[in-house]
């Protein structure tokens, strides 16, 4: 649950957002393990305390990495990840993210109001210029996460990730920070 000490990167209405730490091990496996039928077969994040410590340490360690928990604001915990993976500087100035909301907060525009301040927060304080998301084109929930976010449709790229015991298609999806610019 999130304490009152808890000092959130980014706040919104409902939520904030905040880096991941080891301590968030016991809440974030039990909400991954509530929310398993809601995941599959799209992820399959760390259920367990040893997962968990190498996916955090990932998240916390590594430079071309940058993991965010979307908490409800009012107390009620950790409600979804959004992680920017593959950082890269110099003239691309780009990430890769990956998301996934939790069961008890899926469906309430928690996860839209977490990602819209992880894009914000990318684009403002850690200077990205542009972000992609890759999701298999089954994936409804995600592609209208995608969509609300003002994420656009860019392409189409088969076998691109090995998910859930095969390669899967997926489709790509970006936005810049002058496409969010041009929205406010």
């Amino acid at each position: 649950m999130v304490s009152d000490t808890i000092r959130f990167l980014a706040e919104g209405p409902r939520v904030g957002i905040r880096h991941f730490t080891l301590d968030d091990s016991a809440e974030f496996t039990a909400r991954v393990r509530e929310s398993r039928e809601l995941h599959h077969p799209w992820l399959s994040p760390p259920a367990n305390a040893t997962a968990y410590a190498s996916y955090a340490g990932r998240l916390i360690e590594d430079p071309a990495k940058a993991g965010f928990l979307v908490c409800e604001k009012d107390g009620g915990g950790i409600a979804g990840f959004v992680n920017i993976n593959n950082i890269v500087e110099g003239a691309f100035q780009c990430g890769a993210l990956g998301y996934g909301a939790f069961a008890h907060g899926a469906g309430r525009g928690l996860m839209r109001e977490g990602l819209g301040l992880v894009v914000a927060y990318a684009f403002g304080a850690m200077g990205l210029h542009r972000l992609e998301i890759n999701v298999q084109p089954g994936n409804a929930a995600s592609i209208a996460l995608a969509k609300r976010c003002g994420f656009r449709l860019e392409g189409f790229s088969p076998n691109f990730l090995f998910i859930d015991g095969a390669w899967r298609d997926h489709e790509r999806w970006a936005v810049t920070a002058e496409m969010i610019a041009a929205r406010t």
